[in-house]
């Protein structure tokens, strides 16, 4: 129970990071917006790192510049999909990240994937379509959501590579001591200082984002993977109820229905994986 509480309130803030995107948009850059999550969320971790985390030990320094540089890309897809298109549809594709991992494994790790888990892995590209209605309705915005499932599914094929020789400290903070200096290379050519109010969003956004990875990675000590993984979805229906407490953005059904179907079909890739390791990427 409490570790699907910690799950529950993990999604609450994932929605809160969402509504604060949206509070910023057209007035910050995604590009900044990116560099001071990058920024805050290590000024968060930095304590801890400082104590435990020998950085030198690790074998894998270019590779966490690369993946650094991906996870920068990544947030800044979603944070542009957050701005300009309807909350709770962008949140639903960022769903098929595990749909495109299981197909990436398959693909460039040579890992063996079951009848189950490639029908699961089709029927939520359906979801996707439903989502995102091509041709009448369809919003291009959705697309930068997607692009940033597909990169954040990249970065957890070289997780799976670097995590036989590195540790799980070591690479998140590396992963997030890179990422700050790549993102004031990308803010700079667009930025803008940012007001007091904004910078304290921002602050909040950064601090939300250490937290959330906290809580989430607490949750996976407390139970199994097979039960709170499925809990990641409860994401979907925090994000719709804060988009309409804050913006009175109302989800269609076609939301929810595409959505349900990504969200079958990921929990049964999860469940045909369930004895392996689960790395969180935040």
């Amino acid at each position: 129970m409490l570790a699907a509480g910690l799950m529950l309130a993990a999604a609450v803030l994932a929605g809160l990071d969402a509504v604060i995107v949206r509070l910023l948009a057209g007035q910050v850059h995604p590009l900044v917006i990116g560099f001071f999550r990058a920024l805050f969320g290590l000024l968060a971790v930095l304590p801890w790192t400082l104590g435990r985390v020998d950085l030198r030990a690790s074998p894998w320094r270019w590779m966490h510049v690369l993946r650094a540089g991906l996870k920068l890309a990544s947030l800044v897809a979603v944070f542009v999909a957050f701005a300009h298109a309807p909350l709770a549809d962008a949140m639903a594709l960022t769903f098929t990240m595990p749909l495109l991992v299981t197909l990436g494994a398959w693909a460039f790790l040579g890992e063996a994937v079951g009848a189950a888990r490639l029908l699961g892995a089709v029927a939520g590209f359906g979801g996707i379509l439903i989502i995102v209605r091509p041709g009448a309705g369809f919003d291009p915005w959705l697309l930068f959501a997607f692009a940033g499932a597909v990169l954040t599914a990249v970065i957890q094929l070289m997780l799976r590579h670097m995590a036989h020789t590195d540790t799980t400290e070591r690479l998140v903070a590396w992963n997030l001591m890179a990422m700050v200096p790549l993102g004031l290379v990308a803010a700079l050519p667009v930025w803008t200082t940012p007001t007091l109010t904004q910078l304290g969003l921002l602050a909040l956004q950064g601090a939300i984002g250490a937290l959330n990875m906290t809580l989430i990675t607490r949750a996976f000590s407390l139970a199994d993977v097979s039960f709170l993984a499925p809990l990641d979805f409860l994401r979907l229906p925090a994000v719709a109820l804060l988009a309409w407490l804050f913006f009175a953005e109302v989800a269609p059904a076609s939301t929810w229905i595409g959505a349900g179907v990504i969200v079958t079909a990921s929990a049964l890739s999860l469940h045909s994986r369930r004895k392996k390791p689960f790395s969180v990427e935040q």
